[in-house]
């Protein structure tokens, strides 16, 4: 059973930085697609960015040049760095992985079979 856990949440002030990881649990496929997504209050979920196993990254265009997703394949931790913050970007921060690669994109939230529990990022500005 694959268990997806974030972690590296918090608060900051505008302009700041924070990273995010993920760690994947039970996850024992070679290929896969991962991303980051994030929902604030009273808004839908949104993708941030997702990544290929084979590193290929996509961006939502809210983000890039601000964000960075990076992996680590042994250890199995998706990242997510996250520059130049505003307070739009706060939200609840979601890590999602599947194992099909088609489509990876952060526009495709409905294809991701796993997903963690969140956690929080608040920007102040």
């Amino acid at each position: 059973q694959v268990q997806l856990v974030e972690s590296g949440g918090g608060s900051v002030q505008a302009g700041g930085s924070l990273k995010l990881s993920c760690a994947a649990f039970g996850y024992t496929v070679s290929s896969f697609c991962m991303g980051w997504f994030r929902q604030a209050p009273g808004k839908e979920r949104e993708g941030v960015g997702t990544i290929v196993h084979t590193g290929t990254a996509t961006y939502t265009d809210s983000v890039k040049g601000r964000f960075t997703i990076s992996q680590d394949l042994t250890k199995k931790i998706l990242y997510l760095d996250m520059n130049s913050l505003t307070p739009e970007d706060s939200a609840m921060y979601y890590c999602a992985a599947d194992e099909r690669i088609g489509d990876c994109h952060p526009r495709s939230k409905r294809r991701f079979a796993h997903w963690g529990q969140g956690i929080q990022v608040i920007v102040s500005s």
